[in-house]
């Protein structure tokens, strides 16, 4: 054995290993997007660009990326208890349906979309239903809905989320009023 043919393998698996390096980086930079995903790129913390669905290529420790689910998203949300406008005490819990119609806005605008929009609605529940009586939320159940409904999607506008319905599902008075009006 030679000294020209020790080189000559010590340069082969110095190729070999910096050819495996780079299958590895560009094997870790693919990324498959299902149809109702969009994936927010990063480069350098800058963004770069909206992309999806289908094959797309991210360079790690270069860019990132925040996945965006494009699908209607059913949130519920948790019994608030409030006092009507007649001063009765109303234990109310309803369901939104919402979807995001532009995903860098629901990214940037927004630190996280979905718990944004869980507080916004159960503050928009509150403040609605308390200007109202407690024959009005029973009676018309319909109109509250859309007023409810049309705050929360004027709002969310600018997060880039589209609110396509809200449902009031229950309305509950609490017990000791219930005796008072018996």
């Amino acid at each position: 054995m030679t000294a020209d043919s020790i080189a000559l393998t010590g340069n082969s698996i110095v190729w070999i290993v910096g050819i495996a390096i780079v299958a590895v980086y560009l094997a870790s930079a693919i990324r498959i997007l299902r149809e109702y995903e969009r994936a927010v790129v990063f480069t350098l913390g800058r963004f770069a660009g909206v992309k999806g669905p289908g094959l797309i290529i991210v360079f790690p420790f270069l860019q990132t990326l925040a996945r965006v689910d494009l699908r209607t998203i059913v949130l519920d949300v948790p019994t608030q208890d409030l006092i009507s406008r007649d001063n009765v005490s109303i234990h109310v819990n309803a369901v939104i349906y919402f979807h995001v119609v532009d995903a860098e806005r629901a990214i940037i605008q927004v630190e996280q979309y979905i718990y944004a929009m869980s507080q916004l609605a159960q503050t928009t529940l509150r403040s609605v239903l308390g200007k109202h009586d407690l024959d009005e939320m029973l009676a018309e159940r319909d109109k509250l809905n859309t007023d409810i409904r049309a705050i929360l999607d004027g709002q969310t506008d600018a997060w880039g989320i589209k609110v396509s319905n809200v449902e009031i599902k229950h309305v509950d008075i609490d017990e000791s009023m219930v005796r008072a009006i018996a």
